[in-house]
């Protein structure tokens, strides 16, 4: 048996570690990922807050715009 590591032994070790930099680099990309859903989240339920708010507005001026007038 060799005491050294072969050419394919150390090519083989070198893909497991650039394998293992790769895999580190994809769990931090899906946190990240998971952080921006929340965040999403966070901002989706702020604009349908404001959503009703402004339609609730709306409807509001319009029903006073189109009242009919008093004769």
């Amino acid at each position: 048996m060799q005491s050294h590591p072969t050419n394919a032994t150390q090519a083989k070790d070198r893909h497991y570690m650039q394998l293992s930099n790769s895999l580190a680099r994809l769990s931090q990309a899906v946190g990240h990922t998971a952080d921006l859903c929340e965040l999403l989240k966070s901002n989706l339920d702020a604009m349908r807050t404001l959503a009703s708010s402004h339609a609730a507005q709306f409807m509001t001026v319009a029903a006073g715009l189109n009242a009919e007038p008093e004769a």
